[in-house]
C-alpha cells in the first residue's frame, strides 16, 4: 500500500472538511431536534451547492452522473462525510440509495436505468431496499419467506419486511423475495422493483428505534406486500440472482459502513476535546488536564488509527485483487471497526459527563444510532464465525 494521498483527493478531501464545517454542521441542531420543516430546504440547498463543487454522488461513475474514482478514493470520502449524520446525504451517497444505484448500475436493464437509476443518482428521486424480516434471520437471506409468482407475466408479491431504510419518501423499493422455493437455498430468491405508489404495496409505520420514530430518509419502516403486482420485467437480473446480487450490493457496502464509522469516531473524539479543553474542574484546571481523561483519549487515538489501517488496506485490496479475494477482510473489519466505533462513542460520551447525554451535540445521536453498526448487514457474530472459518480452511 502507498499511503501517499494523491494531490487529486487531498484537495477534495480538504473541500469536502470545509464544506461540512461552514455548511452542515450548522445544520445538524435542526436535525437533532426533529425540525425537519426548516432542515430539509437547508439541506436541499446544500445538495445544490455541492454539484456545483462537482463532488456529487461519489460512489458512481462519471457516465452516470456520480464522480467515482476508485474505492480507496471513496473510503477517505466516507470517512470525512461520515463525521456528521447529515454528510452522506448532502452529497447524494446515502444508504440505501447508494448501494440501490450500485445494483442497478451493475445489473439494470438500460430500461430499468432509464426509469429509476438516472433520476436516482441526480437525487431527483429517493429509493429503500426490502429484505429483513421481522420473524426470520436478518443474517441470514437465504431463509426469506416472502413470496412472488409470476402469473400472466406479472409478478404478484406477499410478504412483511422491516428496518426498511429511508421508505418514508421513496419512489420505490427493491424487495428481494422468494421467486422458486424448491431451488437450491441460494437461488430461491430474486430482487424485483416495485414503485411504492403501487395499490398492493404499503408503508404500515415508521419503527421508533432508542426513543426516536425518524423521518424520512432518517427513518426505519414496516413494509408490506399484499397481492403486490409489478411487471415482469421489474426483476432485476435474473431469476434467482438475489442472494448473489445482495452480496454485491453489501460487500463494497460494507467498506463505506466502516469508513464512515471511523468519520464518527474523529468527531466524538473531536467534540471531547474540545469539551475536556475549556471545562473548568478548578480555578485552574480543566478536564484535559486529568490523567484518567488523557488515558482515555489515548486509547481511542489507538483504536481509531488501528480500525483505519485495516479498512483502508482492505479497501485496496478489493481494488487490486476483487471482492472475492478479500471477502474475509471484509468480514474482520465489519465488527472490529462497529466495536471500535462504539468504544469511542462511550467514552466521548463518559468524558463530557451530562452533555454528552443531551441532544446538545451529536455523540448521544451517535451513541444511539451506532449501537446498530454491531447488528445490520451481517452481526458480530456472524462475521466473526464467517472470518474464522475461512481461515481455518
Amino acid at each position: 500500500m502507498n499511503f501517499n494521498l494523491s494531490e487529486s483527493i487531498q484537495k477534495k478531501l480538504d473541500i469536502i472538511q470545509s464544506f461540512l464545517d461552514r455548511e452542515v454542521y450548522p445544520l445538524e441542531p435542526l436535525f437533532l431536534n426533529h425540525k425537519w420543516e426548516q432542515l430539509l430546504p437547508a439541506l436541499e440547498a446544500c445538495r445544490l451547492k455541492v454539484k456545483s463543487l462537482k463532488l456529487w454522488a461519489p460512489h458512481m461513475p462519471v457516465a452516470v452522473g456520480g464522480t467515482y474514482t476508485n474505492l480507496p478514493d471513496l473510503a477517505l470520502i466516507g470517512e470525512v462525510l461520515g463525521q456528521s449524520p447529515l454528510g452522506h446525504f448532502v452529497f447524494g451517497c446515502q444508504a440505501p440509495d447508494a448501494g440501490n444505484a450500485e445494483l442497478l448500475h451493475l445489473f439494470g436493464t438500460e430500461q430499468q436505468k432509464e426509469k429509476w437509476l438516472k433520476p436516482l443518482v441526480a437525487g431527483k428521486i429517493r429509493s429503500c431496499f426490502a429484505m429483513t424480516e421481522p420473524h426470520t434471520a436478518g443474517s441470514n437471506p437465504t431463509l426469506l419467506d416472502s413470496t412472488a409468482k409470476l402469473v400472466d407475466d406479472q409478478w404478484c408479491i406477499n410478504g412483511r419486511k422491516w428496518f426498511t431504510t429511508a421508505a418514508d419518501g421513496a419512489s420505490f423499493t427493491i424487495a428481494m423475495v422468494v421467486t422458486d422455493p424448491d431451488a437450491a437455498k441460494h437461488k430461491r430468491a430474486s430482487m424485483i422493483i416495485v414503485p411504492t405508489d403501487n395499490p398492493g404495496y404499503r408503508l404500515e409505520r415508521n419503527i421508533s428505534v432508542m426513543g426516536c420514530e425518524g423521518h424520512g430518509y432518517f427513518s426505519h419502516a414496516e413494509v408490506t406486500f399484499n397481492q403486490c403486482q409489478v411487471p415482469k420485467e421489474n426483476i432485476l437480473g435474473e431469476a434467482g440472482d438475489g442472494f448473489a446480487l445482495a452480496q454485491e450490493r453489501l460487500g463494497p457496502g460494507r467498506i463505506q459502513h466502516c469508513m464512515r464509522w471511523l468519520g464518527i469516531g474523529k468527531r466524538a473524539i473531536d467534540t471531547s476535546k474540545t469539551y475536556l479543553m475549556q471545562r473548568q474542574i478548578t480555578s485552574t484546571q480543566v478536564l484535559a488536564q486529568q490523567p484518567l481523561m488523557q488515558a482515555q483519549i489515548s486509547e481511542s487515538l489507538a483504536d481509531l488509527a488501528a480500525a483505519r489501517l485495516l479498512v483502508l488496506q482492505t479497501a485496496w485490496s478489493i481494488d487490486q485483487n476483487g471482492f472475492e479475494k478479500s471477502k474475509n477482510m471484509v468480514s474482520l473489519i465489519k465488527f472490529h471497526t462497529a466495536n471500535v466505533v462504539q468504544r469511542i462513542v462511550d467514552r466521548a460520551l463518559q468524558s463530557m459527563g451530562a452533555l454528552g447525554m443531551t441532544d446538545d451535540t451529536v455523540i448521544s445521536y451517535f451513541y444511539r444510532e451506532e449501537r446498530a453498526a454491531r447488528i445490520y448487514d451481517g452481526a458480530d457474530e456472524v462475521h466473526k464465525i464467517v472470518a474464522a472459518k475461512q481461515f481455518l480452511k
